[in-house]
């Protein structure tokens, strides 16, 4: 059964489409079978892996308010290993579709268990807000990867994000942990990079990663080609940060991978 992971912060510009993206693949570039889900209406992540949201039949809109099998809305991507469950602009009306239903909360969650163990991961990209999308997200999450950008006012709002954590567990998902925090956006050139990332491990301890997502022109450049930095420039600094990182998570996951030997990466 695979690990469901949502990656959210609900400030906006903080690398967590971009680490969604490539969190993802680089998990499948190791060869686990990994699903990315966007429910962020932007699509940013469908269009970041190269698959036009208006083409697309069934996207998270039709299962999360039209009764869609999550299964049926499984995309194939250009990488193995990696599937993906499109967004659409539509979504952006889904909270006051969904606000009458009942156990409006838990439509995502009934929605991956229709797919959870065709998957090692599950990784969710949230909107940029702690509406019903994000609470669909953390309800349906094993745990919870809180991208934080090294520059001013880092922490900022970061407080509400961990309140809206602790009312989930408090009263949908008692087993919700946190992942872990990631830093994005590291310039090793800048002293405010190392003054954010100082603070950013005082504040949250050992839940930070030892792997940092630093400055990098190419990953930026990969969404406009519809494609994770793993295939736009596998060499690149970008690339082997997520690589980094997704054999970390696997590292620390690798209860559930003890016979895989692709563990110690």
């Amino acid at each position: 059964m695979g690990k469901v992971i949502s990656i959210a912060n609900q400030k906006g510009g903080v690398g967590k489409t971009t680490t969604a993206i490539n969190l993802a693949a680089s998990l499948a570039a190791i060869e686990h079978p990994t699903l990315l889900v966007d429910i962020d209406p932007q699509s940013n992540s469908t269009s970041g892996l190269g698959i036009e949201s208006a083409n697309v039949t069934n996207s998270i809109y039709e299962v999360m308010v039209g009764g869609v099998r999550m299964g049926d809305a499984v995309r194939e991507t250009e990488l193995d290993y990696l599937d993906l469950v499109p967004s659409h602009i539509n979504l952006v009306g889904a909270e006051i579709e969904m606000v009458d239903r009942s156990e409006r909360e838990r439509i995502l969650y009934k929605a991956v268990e229709d797919v959870k163990d065709s998957y090692d991961f599950i990784i969710i990209d949230c909107p940029p807000s702690l509406g019903l999308l994000t609470i669909n997200a953390l309800t349906s999450s094993d745990s919870v990867l809180i991208p934080v950008q090294c520059e001013y006012f880092a922490l900022e709002g970061l407080g509400q994000l961990l309140n809206t954590i602790k009312i989930v567990r408090q009263h949908l998902n008692p087993d919700l942990d946190i992942e872990g925090v990631l830093l994005t956006m590291y310039d090793t050139r800048t002293r405010l990079s190392n003054q954010v990332a100082d603070e950013v491990k005082r504040y949250f301890d050992e839940k930070v990663f030892s792997s940092v997502i630093t400055r990098n022109v190419r990953l930026a450049e990969a969404p406009s080609f519809g494609k994770p930095a793993i295939l736009y420039d596998a060499t690149s600094t970008g690339s082997k940060n997520y690589l980094s990182l997704a054999r970390e998570i696997i590292q620390k996951n690798k209860k559930m991978f003890k016979d895989s030997p692709v563990v110690a990466g």
